[in-house]
């Protein structure tokens, strides 16, 4: 008799993390289902190498739903009249979105919930990252128990877990998990104000923590840069 494979829904945005975070969870053996969400960022080439991650990955479904974050501002990465910060910030930067990762994760909620799985999965980092508070394993923790109890399938079902498996790895770290993994980089996209084309500006907060990674990690790093 077969066992059901397990289905899981997988927040893509594009980037290097997210890109690893779905190889792990096919390497796990799920049926995967790919969420990004287009929530005004400037860098919205971002999109479009999701597209092309999750047709490389072959995953179940992509959906691709648009929440305008943009309008309620607060962040440079949806607001076009502020600069993109290229210093390390001494606190939160300007680059955090207000209750961008709770939105996204509700919306991965909603349709696990739909198609019966149980498991999701974001690429969040809490070592080598911008100091975002929605970040950290602490946030997590709290989501999954909200998860639970704000939903029928937590009540009633099975509950869910909500998983962010690179969460205490560094960045090389998660490279080299990545590279294992068969990730192809150059096909990723991390820069906070990258061209339409993905070329990334090396300069931004992301850039750095990208490079400085891949030299960590003493792989080659295939970015393309502006």
């Amino acid at each position: 008799m077969s066992i059901e494979q397990a289905k899981a829904v997988v927040l893509v945005s594009g980037g290097l993390d997210s890109a690893t975070t779905i190889a792990y969870v096919q390497s796990k053996h799920f049926l995967c289902y790919a969420l990004s969400i287009d929530y005004g960022q400037r860098h919205i080439s971002e999109l479009n190498f999701a597209r092309g991650l999750c047709t490389h990955f072959n995953v179940v479904e992509h959906k691709v739903i648009k929440v305008d974050l943009a309008a309620l501002g607060g962040s440079a990465l949806t607001d076009a009249s502020q600069q993109i910060p290229t210093e390390k910030s001494a606190g939160i930067p300007s680059t955090y979105v207000p209750a961008r990762n709770t939105i996204m994760l509700s919306i991965a909620l909603g349709w696990a919930e739909v198609l019966g799985a149980q498991d999701v999965f974001i690429g969040a980092n809490a070592v080598d990252y911008s100091g975002y508070p929605d970040c950290r394993p602490e946030y997590i923790d709290a989501y999954e128990r909200v998860a639970n109890l704000a939903t029928k399938a937590g009540v009633e079902g099975s509950g869910f877990r909500i998983h962010a498996p690179l969460i205490d790895l560094k960045k090389a770290d998660i490279i080299k998990v990545g590279y294992k993994l068969g990730v192809d980089f150059s096909q990723t996209v991390s820069c906070y104000q990258a061209s339409p084309s993905g070329a990334a500006c090396g300069i931004c907060d992301s850039c750095r923590i990208r490079k400085e990674g891949f030299l960590e990690a003493e792989i080659d790093d295939p970015t393309v840069y502006v």
